[in-house]
């Protein structure tokens, strides 16, 4: 059948994880799974006993409400509250998606027009550079600094040059994915700095912004003079929580936004399934005491892979799950490189359509799915895999 593919689909890629996710499938082989963003350490137990319990409640057999049940909506309007000191009600600034993707999804079709430029980073995961263009928008990516064996930095002067006449917001994500780059407050003051002086959205991706290592601080951007009313602050229960296979997602966002929010997130795919909302809830809730083990272990698991690539021109993430390495310094690809691994036992996924700057070059090692003992095998694996 010949058909025109809609011009809304002609820069949208796929993102490489779920063909490599399965070819370790099928292969029947231990592989280090270091692919995909899932996590081997199960969810709070207090969400598994309320997703089950909730399994047999006829409340939670609904899509009603619409927007969300308000037990979650006023949870994470205080958690987000909590970490930016503004003022938020679930009633008034929250609504509820069904994952954090969709819920940026929802945020760039409320307020992107067809053209408008999102400025984002580079490298910046492909889901949200799609995202963007399915939407109608245009990603425009600014690349961090790349020092091998050191932090991800933000390229300010980089960002400054950014914002043109077709800009219309900021869709950040801090700690990045892929790379892990972490904007620190000064940052922060120049993002806030440049939004307010170009009236700029923020849209700000929150699903890992506590998963922060070496003791690096929270800092949530509508705390800054004049962003609490053009911040859009989406999260997801997915990451810190680990709760991945749950779906839940929420927006946190100034009332004037919310009716626009709103009516798009009825057009789309309202919300989650009601058995999963309220076990987010409390694990959202419990999460000030659960969440600090869950990331120590990530650092100690962040430190073993940046021990086992010591001398390989790698990035060192500051937070969030995975980590780059540069592999066209040894004369290869992203793309080659993922294949070259398979056969050295370790399923990665290459970076191409994920950066213009830092994309095609990079592999990238997700350490969250791999305890520290397997993964102490990585580097003997990495270098066979890069020679000649």
């Amino acid at each position: 059948m010949d058909r025109v593919r809609p011009a809304r689909l002609q820069h949208v890629a796929g993102i490489g994880v779920d063909r490599m996710g399965s070819i370790a499938d099928a292969s029947g082989r231990d592989f280090l799974r270091l692919e995909n963003l899932d996590t081997d350490i199960p969810p709070d137990a207090a969400a598994i006993e309320r997703t089950s319990s909730a399994a047999g409640e006829d409340a939670a057999n609904s899509y009603l409400p619409f927007v969300g049940q308000q037990h979650l909506r006023d949870v994470a309007a205080r958690h987000v509250s909590a970490l930016s000191g503004v003022a938020y009600t679930g009633a008034r600034n929250c609504v509820i998606s069904a994952g954090g993707l969709s819920g940026i999804l929802n945020a760039l079709l409320a307020t992107v027009e067809v053209g408008d430029e999102v400025v984002v980073t580079d490298p910046t995961y492909a889901g949200l550079l799609n995202r963007i263009r399915l939407a109608g928008g245009v990603p425009r990516q600014v690349p961090f600094v790349f020092t091998p064996g050191a932090p991800w930095r933000l390229d300010r002067d980089a960002l400054r040059a950014a914002i043109g006449p077709r800009t219309r917001s900021m869709l950040l994500m801090s700690p990045s994915m892929p790379c892990g780059g972490v904007l620190d407050r000064d940052d922060w003051a120049l993002v806030a700095e440049l939004c307010v002086r170009h009236d700029l959205l923020l849209i700000l991706d929150s699903a890992m912004e506590r998963l922060l290592f070496d003791d690096r601080p929270v800092i949530h951007p509508a705390s800054f003079r004049g962003m609490a009313e053009r911040t859009i602050t989406v999260g997801a229960a997915s990451k810190e929580l680990r709760m991945i296979g749950w779906r839940v997602g929420w927006t946190v966002a100034p009332e004037w936004l919310m009716p626009d929010l709103v009516a798009v997130s009825l057009a789309n795919v309202v919300v989650p399934v009601g058995i999963a909302q309220d076990a987010a809830a409390v694990a959202l809730e419990r999460s000030t005491t659960t969440l600090p083990p869950y990331v120590a272990e990530l650092q100690r698991r962040r430190d073993a892979v940046a021990s086992q690539l010591e001398g390989l021109p790698f990035g060192l993430p500051a937070g969030g799950w995975s980590m780059l390495l540069r592999v066209s310094d040894f004369g290869w690809n992203g793309a080659t490189m993922s294949e070259r691994l398979l056969d050295q036992g370790v399923c990665a996924t290459g970076m191409v359509g994920w950066g213009s700057t830092h994309g095609a070059d990079y592999i990238r090692f997700v350490f969250a799915n791999e305890p520290v003992d397997r993964l102490l095998s990585l580097g003997s694996r990495v270098r066979a895999a890069l020679r000649p």
